[in-house]
């Protein structure tokens, strides 16, 4: 039972983050996740030293009120200091980080946190988390995660016209009077819940590979949005599945075995996709005038 509770919160946390690293990728900001993984530690921090509490919530909400800073401070410097995504998003991590750092070591003795701690959780710890509702024990994190799930699924459908004209054409969009800055945020505000929310569960190693490597896989096969939401699922699935046995084969960490499944499977679409368009190649020049 274990096995499954493990898997079930692999996919969830797949399926929550890929959803948003879809819409990160065609904006070509798909190292966000890495980013808002270690630029929320001077906010957990923080909380600890207002609260004076170690308790889930206050934490949870330095870190969220972190990665929104975060976000700014990115969209700021790239967007008024003419540089690239990529360095902005590098610049402001690893200051931010470096800033926890600092205060994870002047207050460790006194707050008793530890930065592995807060940056890495452990999926295999997940089925230990039960709470009962409804007369079913079920893994507390899986109910954090199936919530956050619905919410990531109400945004991109309820928006999902709106997602479409500013991930593939944002000129366009801007051009016809919608406001692209708002989509920008709302993106980048769900991407920071979904990431704290996921990595306090599976670590961040696998948080930030399911932000990227489902999302890199879907595009390879198609370019239509709806569907490489459907490829992102099935990758998720199948990637906690196949992770999760690989990590009993091998006797290693389960995040770090579905974090390989998950580029075993990209790998094995990019070389599809590059036997496809191969074919697809020689078809059109076998092709009669």
């Amino acid at each position: 039972m274990d096995a499954f509770w493990i898997i079930i919160t692999g996919f969830l946390v797949a399926s929550s983050t890929g959803m948003l690293g879809n819409l990160l990728l065609l904006r070509r900001m798909s190292m966000m996740g890495d980013a808002l993984s270690h630029a929320v530690l001077p906010g957990i921090v923080i909380a600890y030293l207002i609260s004076g509490s170690r308790a889930s919530v206050p934490l949870f909400l330095g870190a969220i009120i972190m990665g929104v800073v975060t976000t700014l401070l990115i969209q700021f410097f790239s967007s008024k200091g003419k540089m690239q995504a990529d360095a902005a998003m590098g610049t402001v991590f690893t200051f931010l980080f470096a800033v926890g750092v600092i205060l994870v070591t002047k207050y460790a003795g006194e707050a008793d946190i530890d930065a592995d701690c807060v940056l890495h959780g452990e999926i295999a710890f997940v089925p230990l988390q039960t709470s009962s509702f409804l007369g079913l024990g079920v893994p507390t994190p899986v109910w954090t995660l199936l919530i956050l799930l619905g919410l990531v699924q109400l945004v991109f459908w309820v928006g999902y016209k709106g997602w479409l004209l500013t991930s593939f054409n944002g000129e366009y969009a801007k051009s016809i009077g919608i406001k692209t800055a708002i989509w920008h945020y709302t993106l980048m505000a769900a991407t920071s819940v979904a990431t704290v929310v996921s990595f306090e569960s599976v670590g961040a190693i696998l948080v930030i590979a399911f932000l990227v490597v489902p999302a890199a896989t879907a595009y390879l096969i198609t370019d239509n949005l709806k569907r490489m939401t459907l490829y992102i699922l099935a990758q998720g699935l199948v990637s906690a599945v196949l992770g999760y046995f690989l990590s009993e084969w091998v006797g290693g960490s389960i995040s770090g075995s579905m974090a390989v499944a998950s580029f075993l499977l990209f790998a094995a679409s990019f070389v599809w996709s590059k036997k496809s368009n191969k074919g697809d190649h020689i078809t059109k020049r076998a092709k009669p005038h």
